[in-house]
């Protein structure tokens, strides 16, 4: 790096000076040294403004020097950029186009900023004032791209249209299709369970998206299951530590994303919290000046207990990881995301896509009701869910929870609690259970709750073609149980699988209406309204064969 002495240094000296800082910066940004090329940046843009600052009878000159400080801000702001530093990019960006506001240059970084920030309009905006510039109809075809690549986006992140079908009837090889940040109809509001909670704000059908956002930080690997339990723990202790260090960059980084991460629950004093508005979370939303822009380190001990709360595993029973195979492992912070509660009666599942969460309905949901994900399995008894709500750290309070508080505890039930337990024939379980529903008054939903909670047993019987066969008389058909646990706990891939199952087994097929349709809406609860038919029709095919 050229040293320089910056006093008493004459004018003619400090422009040839400037000349060779210049020459010098350019080079290091072709070489991609970002960082030495900001500080060789710095230096040029210090001297221009300094000589600017002294009173000039050349206007030649005066001209000269603007339009060097307009390309120095130009670039250093692409060395940001590359750094990922988008905030510092536009604020050189501004700069510079304050001196002239149609630089080409200037305009593609900011644009491309902005799209990295996913402020799709901001950049499009950009895009358009670089397109009018002569320089614009020598790069036509890649100003052209972005152009598009914006509208798209821009037009995504409004309706929510979605359609990853080519990609996954392709078996999700190739890059992951294009998605935008949205926000459907959901708002935050108050929760009976404690704390926030995300809300509908209208009736919600099956499958329909309610947000899609991007990841404040992700940290993700391969931890082959044949490593060994020691060597998977290490391997998942070193990315959440390079997690923490990812969030944390991005807090120093970003006021705006602090200040984000900070609205988030540390698991103290839920109810004191204050209820953010929900067009903070919107991308189009700038920096603002209320944001502090000053270089203090965002306080580590309370973003560590905030990412202990709100991180998400992205391998979870409520999560499919779309192209990944089975020893990937991943974490993220998603900002949004984190308002959503628990609950063992579920309305909402997530699709992990590249750095996006996609969240959709599992369930038909009602306006007013809270939206809700599984933290863990719940098909699974009331026993079983407790001990896992207790490894998260709360009791689960859901309305299911506190139902079956009531009816487990009845002998009868407990006594079909200790048959499944000495291995009876799960046929005959099955009959007593089924029974004892029905002794006991159990009707609607609440019945809906406790076939997933011996899910088990049904699934068991309803694989078995010697058990179908024996009992099959004497219990409810599958498509009966499926559709009353779908009620009851949302959609999930395990119900789907007994369903295609037993469809073929009694040679319905792909081709029987009646059954596809419930097969499809299903399928539209697992994985969201973001493939066509042609699409999920692959998926429920595969599913029989285990895929």
């Amino acid at each position: 790096m050229i040293e320089i002495e910056q006093h008493q240094q004459q004018p003619e000296m400090e422009e040839e000076t400037m000349q060779l800082l210049r020459s010098k910066a350019a080079e290091l940004l072709l070489r991609e040294e970002w960082n030495d090329a900001i500080q060789a940046y710095s230096h040029c843009i210090s001297i221009c403004q300094r000589q600017l600052s002294r009173s000039h009878e050349d206007s030649d000159l005066l001209i000269r020097l603007r339009k060097s400080l307009c390309i120095a801000l130009s670039s250093r702001a692409e060395a940001h950029s590359r750094l990922r530093d988008f905030r510092k990019a536009l604020q050189d960006c501004d700069e510079a186009l304050k001196i002239e506001d149609a630089h080409f240059r200037t305009l593609l970084c900011k644009g491309k900023a902005l799209l990295s920030l996913n402020r799709y309009g901001n950049a499009l905006d950009c895009f358009k004032l670089a397109f009018l510039d002569p320089q614009g109809s020598e790069n036509s075809e890649s100003i052209n791209g972005y152009l598009e690549k914006c509208k798209k986006l821009e037009i995504l992140s409004r309706t929510g249209a979605f359609d990853c079908s080519d990609w996954i009837v392709n078996g999700f090889r190739g890059k992951p299709p294009e998605l935008a940040e949205y926000v459907g109809g959901v708002e935050i509001k108050r929760s009976e369970m404690g704390g926030r909670g995300l809300f509908a704000t209208k009736n919600i059908e099956i499958g329909t998206l309610l947000i899609i956002t991007k990841a404040i930080a992700t940290e993700r690997g391969i931890i082959p299951t044949s490593s060994g339990e020691d060597l998977g723990e290490s391997a998942q202790l070193v990315m959440w530590k390079n997690f923490i260090e990812r969030v944390l960059e991005s807090a120093r980084k970003y006021p705006r994303t602090h200040d984000l991460i900070c609205r988030l629950s540390s698991g103290e004093r839920e109810d004191e919290l204050e209820v953010p508005d929900m067009s903070l979370f919107r991308p189009e939303v700038e920096e603002k000046s209320s944001f502090s822009l000053s270089d203090e380190e965002p306080d580590k001990g309370r973003i560590l207990s905030i990412l202990d709360v709100n991180s998400l595993v992205e391998d979870t029973i409520s999560a499919k990881v779309l192209g990944k195979n089975r020893d990937y492992y991943g974490v993220g912070l998603w900002l949004l995301a984190s308002f959503i509660n628990h609950s063992c009666c579920p309305n909402a599942r997530r699709l992990h896509v590249g750095d996006f969460l996609i969240i959709h309905a599992s369930r038909d949901i009602k306006a007013d009701e809270e939206v809700t994900f599984a933290y863990f399995d719940v098909l699974s008894p009331l026993g079983k869910r407790r001990e896992m709500a207790r490894n998260w750290g709360f009791d689960c309070g859901c309305k299911r929870c506190k139902f079956e508080e009531g009816v487990c505890g009845k002998q009868e039930m407990r006594e079909i609690g200790i048959g499944i337990e000495r291995g009876l024939e799960m046929g005959g379980v099955l009959c007593r259970l089924e029974e004892s529903t029905r002794r006991l008054m159990v009707k609607g939903r609440a019945k809906g709750f406790l076939r997933a909670s011996f899910w088990g047993v049904y699934n068991e019987v309803f694989e078995s073609e010697k058990a179908m066969r024996r009992w099959g008389r004497k219990i409810p058909a599958i498509e009966v149980v499926v559709e009353s646990v779908l009620e009851a706990v949302g959609s999930d891939e395990r119900v789907l699988k007994v369903l295609m199952e037993g469809l073929k087994r009694n040679g319905s097929g792909v081709g029987g209406n009646i059954g596809m349709e419930r097969a499809m809406k299903i399928g539209r609860g697992i994985y969201g309204k973001v493939m066509k038919k042609h699409a999920m029709r692959t998926l429920l095919e595969l599913l029989p064969s285990g895929t």
